[in-house]
């Protein structure tokens, strides 16, 4: 999918008319160039962290009824801007945490090999690499060039491959990672599970669940261009979904809890989404992700627009670098 940058006028136009939207934080004197680590909050995220305090003085223990609904709606815009089902998408704290629920599901005595890239996060090359010091045989494909990666990682998956693990955009370049059909079929061809962490992509980069032949298994959230902040992150498991995690969580079956505690092997809930919950959270992220959704739907702010934003505010910054050696590709489509 190819999005056309809005043309300089366009992008001032509606820089200015967001502004007053941002008020809290552009009353500091700066220029935020961070939005590929650190998003700036909309005005409505303070209203969101307010509606968690109001609820949970209110209601206290009773709260969670409404803490679950809030969830829903930030899972219901998670769907919106990538697809699949709702019962597909799982919230977490982090993406290390859900993506050590993942590696927990793997048969790792059976298939003791991972696939993955050098060009990683920090948390999830260190997991890796940790696991690699237990004995887990992991291949890292050199990241670069990123034209070829995709070809590379489906060149590595093997009979004893678990799965592939691997970004959308390298976080360190803002690369988009092209042809990961190549990795997805030929996982599937071994019989191995993909997950993609797509963190520096959602909601700057459209993507589709359907884009995929599935199983897939795609991590991210929303403490970048999603604007949400900490806290409130998400795994989307296919609708077959089969794994097992090891690493579980008691709201991962809520109907077991009354079930007798006599040795009977530990069940999951009824959809994917359930495989992957965890425990007691604070739901403050929750809510105040909740308030930047309604106000992103509200001003027509789509995973489209925003990238057309984000293209024409960083060509800009390209342009005043030129002649400078920078690492994120200059063409549109290749750069995240």
């Amino acid at each position: 999918m190819t999005t056309v940058p809005l043309d300089p006028s366009e992008a001032e136009r509606l820089s200015e008319s967001l502004r007053p939207h941002y008020s809290d934080v552009l009353q500091y004197d700066r220029v935020l160039l961070t939005a590929h680590s650190h998003q700036a909050w909309p005005n409505v995220a303070k209203a969101g962290l307010l509606r968690s305090y109001e609820d949970a003085a209110e209601f206290v223990d009773d709260k969670w009824g409404r803490v679950l609904a809030v969830g829903a709606r930030v899972r219901q815009g998670i769907v919106d801007r990538i697809g699949g089902r709702i019962e597909e998408v799982a919230l977490g704290q982090n993406t290390h945490t859900l993506v050590f629920q993942f590696l927990s599901a793997l048969d790792l005595k059976e298939r003791p090999h991972l696939v993955t890239t050098t060009g990683e996060f920090h948390s999830l090359h260190r997991q890796l690499s940790r696991l690699r010091d237990t004995g887990v045989d992991v291949t890292f494909v050199e990241a670069q060039p990123v034209d070829t990666l995709a070809e590379r990682l489906a060149s590595a998956v093997r009979p004893k491959t678990a799965a592939v693990l691997c970004s959308t955009v390298l976080f360190e370049t803002s690369a988009r990672v092209p042809h990961l059909r190549a990795v997805v079929e030929a996982a599937h061809r071994h019989g191995a599970e993909v997950l993609l962490d797509a963190y520096h992509a959602f909601c700057t980069v459209p993507f589709r669940v359907e884009d995929l032949p599935d199983p897939v298994y795609y991590v991210a959230g929303g403490y970048k261009y999603a604007q949400w902040g900490e806290g409130c992150c998400f795994l989307r498991a296919p609708s077959d979904c089969h794994l097992e995690p090891v690493l579980t969580g008691w709201f991962a079956d809520f109907a077991a809890l009354a079930a007798p505690r006599d040795g009977r092997a530990v069940t999951f809930g009824q959809t994917p989404a359930d495989r992957f919950a965890g425990s007691t959270f604070d739901p403050a992220s929750h809510y105040r992700a909740a308030a930047v959704l309604d106000f992103h739907d509200r001003e027509g702010l789509s995973v489209e627009r925003l990238r057309a934003l984000s293209l024409a505010q960083s060509a800009r910054l390209l342009e005043g670098l030129e002649g400078l050696d920078v690492v994120t590709p200059a063409a549109p489509e290749r750069r995240g």
